[in-house]
């Protein structure tokens, strides 16, 4: 079995030189190395910079209260290594905290830091915590970065157990479709581990110090998409196990005992997943030394999301109700006639007898002789009414006996309407989404869909109000309802074109609102009768998808008169 990686980089990471907290650690991430750097990570935890050692200036003389730019106010130093610092600071400019990484600008990585900050910046995807600015003055160099206070690292979360099965799978479908992301633009991570993947409130797996952090540190890869690949197998197995998944004890997790080699997660811990084991080591085992018990190695992000998306389901947890407690009878110590009852019987409370008086009786006959009166009353009635609609149905029977029509209105029958035609709707967009799959929502079956791109909101990301379907029926026809099968519960409205329209429609503005509704299958129906060729299907708000992102799937559409 091949020796594992990342052995230097543990000695590296918990030498004492760099204070790490839930939040010290926001400006700046430590990383999992492969084997191939293994060099690279002795000389940093020696206190040198690998193949590229910093230049001999010190960082400028900073203290809490110093401004840059006139606008970043520094309110607490992080991190202070190997000739950079990183800190806690305020933007008042926008009032909000941020995060700041600086080091002089004659400094060995400046430039690299700088470049790698620019990068990610240009990357503008909100799976990763966002590069706010990246300057060069005053012989400083320094980057700026979100801050997010709401967000709790992996290492804190793993203090208090291993994630749930539906949490671990959340968690790495969301770490691989980014990196993935990342890796189409060029851009790698390197130091990806436990301290820079971060949860949201809201249930969102974020990461910080794309290429930022491996940029600080002088960190490479020739294979920076197999070391990644590693990295993200390295936090699912933490993640199940909660132990790091190589000899050296790291980010406050045990390492595995030593000269057994690395182990399935399945077999360090019982009733773990056996489809997350698998995978942990179809990414950990990514360079043919380990094979995978059943399945191929995967070498990429890439790779990695594909396996996952082959996986079955992994669904929450159903949700524990506690039992209400068992109904009580209630019992009183029941006396005879003011005397306490014998101790120890109980006896439930009665209710006295009614009293009886001359008067009492006299009422009691006076209420049941108008009792009958109203009844025979009410029933006289009753019967009254009942002959003349009996003779009002002979008159009826007769009319139409003898002119051979029925005079009441009959509903007429509703039937479909076929769709000839459809096309995506993007408006306040690039103006087309998925058009080669757009067939499928009218192709009778469930099973395939048309879908959008992915947003990082339910209300599109706040980037647009909507998108969605435009449907030709071949000529104006009486629209009675439309019903849309949805992948996910959508909100969506029907809009459609006035009946004098000529040609389908290229504006929003050409159609009207006519009905809406939100689930997983939406029936609309129109307050009026609408007469029109062209119906648009217009969705406003879309389901999370497994990966955390939002995209909406429209799965069949069927029109009625």
């Amino acid at each position: 079995m091949a020796e594992r990686s990342t052995a230097a980089v543990d000695v590296a990471d918990n030498s004492g030189d760099e204070p790490l907290t839930a939040q010290a650690d926001q400006a700046t991430a430590d990383g999992v190395a492969t084997n191939r750097e293994r060099d690279t990570d002795n000389d940093e935890a020696q206190g040198g910079g690998g193949t590229e050692r910093p230049g001999k200036t010190s960082p400028p003389e900073l203290h809490s209260g110093h401004k840059l730019a006139r606008r970043y106010r520094l309110e607490e130093c992080v991190t202070r290594l190997d000739g950079f610092s990183s800190w806690r600071a305020v933007d008042e400019k926008l009032r909000r905290a941020v995060g700041v990484h600086i080091l002089p600008a004659d400094h060995s990585r400046a430039r690299s830091v700088l470049a790698a900050a620019r990068s990610s910046a240009l990357l503008g995807d909100p799976r990763f915590v966002q590069v706010l600015d990246a300057v060069e003055e005053n012989d400083v160099v320094y980057v700026v970065h979100e801050w997010l206070p709401d967000a709790t690292e992996l290492t804190t979360l793993l203090a208090a157990g291993p994630l749930e099965p539906h949490d671990a799978y959340q968690m790495v479908s969301q770490v691989a479709a980014a990196m993935a992301a990342a890796h189409r633009e060029g851009l790698a991570h390197l130091r990806l581990n436990p301290n820079a993947v971060l949860r949201t409130s809201t249930g969102q797996w974020r990461i910080r110090g794309l290429a930022v952090n491996a940029a600080l540190r002088g960190v490479s890869s020739q294979t920076p998409q197999r070391t990644d690949t590693e990295a993200i197998g390295a936090l699912l197995y933490a993640a199940l196990t909660q132990r790091w998944p190589y000899e050296n004890d790291a980010y406050g997790l045990s390492g595995l005992p030593k000269h057994i080699g690395l182990i399935a997660p399945d077999q360090v811990r019982a009733g773990i997943h056996r489809g997350l084991s698998e995978l942990t080591m179809r990414a950990l085992a990514n360079d043919g030394a380990t094979a995978s018990r059943h399945e191929a190695p995967c070498t990429t992000p890439e790779e990695l999301v594909k396996a996952i998306g082959e996986m079955p389901r992994i669904r929450p947890p159903e949700p524990a109700f506690t039992a209400p407690p068992e109904y009580q009878h209630t019992t009183y110590q029941q006396g005879t006639y003011g005397r306490p009852a014998p101790a120890g019987v109980t006896q439930p409370l009665t209710a006295p007898p009614p009293l009886q008086s001359r008067t009492g009786r006299a009422l009691k006959w006076a209420v049941s002789a108008l009792l009958i009166a109203a009844l025979g009353l009410g029933s006289w009635q009753l019967a009254d009414a009942l002959m003349d609609q009996g003779n009002q149905s002979d008159d009826n029977n007769q009319t139409q006996t003898t002119d051979g029509n029925d005079k009441s209105p009959v509903k007429p029958i509703s039937r479909p309407i076929s769709i000839v035609g459809a096309r995506d709707f993007d408006p306040f967009g690039d103006g087309s989404e998925k058009p080669s799959d757009i067939s499928k929502t009218y192709d009778d079956s469930t099973a395939t869909y048309w879908q959008t791109d992915y947003y990082q909101g339910a209300a599109f990301g706040n980037l647009k109000p909507g998108l969605g379907v435009v449907l030709d029926l071949g000529k104006v026809q009486e629209v009675g309802k439309v019903t849309v099968t949805f992948v996910g519960s959508t909100s969506v409205e029907l809009r459609t074109a006035s009946a004098d329209t000529g040609s389908e429609p290229t504006t929003f503005e050409a159609f009207t609102k006519a009905a809406s509704g939100t689930g997983s299958t939406v029936t609309l129906k129109p307050s009026r009768s609408v007469k029109t060729r062209y119906l648009l299907v217009w969705l406003t708000k879309l389901p999370m998808t497994e990966e955390g992102t939002y995209r909406g799937r429209v799965a069949d559409i069927k029109v009625t008169s």
